[in-house]
C-alpha cells in the first residue's frame, strides 16, 4: 500500500514539472504590423508621451515570466523623418532610467523595418528605481513613421529568454 501514496506524489510532481515557466506564443501587434514572439501571455496599455519632440500616443504590452520582464513599446511620428532621432533619444532615456553603465550595442534591423544607424539592440547594467541591479536588454527600430523599442529586464539575462524574443520579431 504505501508504493500507492508515492507514486501519486511522483505523478504530481511530474505534472507540475510540467507547466513551463517560458510558454513561447506568437503575437500580431497592430497597427504597427509587427509580428513578435514572447514568453507568457502579455497585458496592453498606452498613453501620451513626448518623443522627438511631440506628444505622441504610445502603446505597449508585456508579460513577465521566469523572473524576467518582456515589452515591446510603438509609437506612430507621422514623419518618418524623425525615426532616427526618436530611436536615438528613446535609448539614452532607457539607459538613463537605469542608471546603465557603458551599453554594448550593435546594429539590429529585424525583417521589414528600415535600417538606419539608430536601430540597435543594446546591452546593459544599471539600477531598478528600488536601487538592486537589473541587466537590460534592448532593441530600437523602426518602419515608416513607426517606431518600436522591445525590451527585457532581468536580474540576470540569459540567452534562452533574450535570444527567442529578439528573434521572433519580423514586420509582416
Amino acid at each position: 500500500m504505501p508504493r500507492l501514496p508515492a507514486a501519486a506524489v511522483l505523478c504530481s510532481m511530474a505534472l507540475a514539472a510540467c507547466s513551463p515557466t517560458f510558454n513561447w506564443r506568437d503575437v500580431r501587434i497592430e497597427p504597427a504590423g509587427l509580428r513578435a514572439t514572447l514568453p507568457c501571455k502579455p497585458e496592453q496599455g498606452a498613453r501620451r508621451v513626448p518623443l522627438a519632440g511631440r506628444a505622441v500616443e504610445m502603446a505597449g504590452l508585456g508579460c513577465d515570466a521566469g523572473g524576467a520582464t518582456f515589452a515591446i513599446l510603438h509609437a506612430d511620428l507621422g514623419d518618418p523623418a524623425l525615426a532616427g532621432e526618436a530611436l536615438a533619444q528613446w535609448n539614452r532615456a532607457t539607459l538613463a532610467n537605469m542608471k546603465a553603465g557603458v551599453p554594448r550595442a550593435s546594429a539590429f534591423v529585424p525583417p521589414g523595418a528600415v535600417p538606419l544607424p539608430a536601430s540597435l539592440r543594446v546591452v546593459a547594467t544599471g539600477q531598478r528605481a528600488d536601487g538592486s541591479a537589473v541587466q537590460g536588454e534592448a532593441a530600437y527600430f523602426v518602419r515608416g513613421s513607426r517606431v518600436v523599442q522591445a525590451v527585457v529586464y532581468a536580474d540576470e539575462l540569459k540567452p534562452q529568454w533574450v535570444q527567442p524574443f529578439f528573434d521572433g520579431l519580423a514586420f509582416e
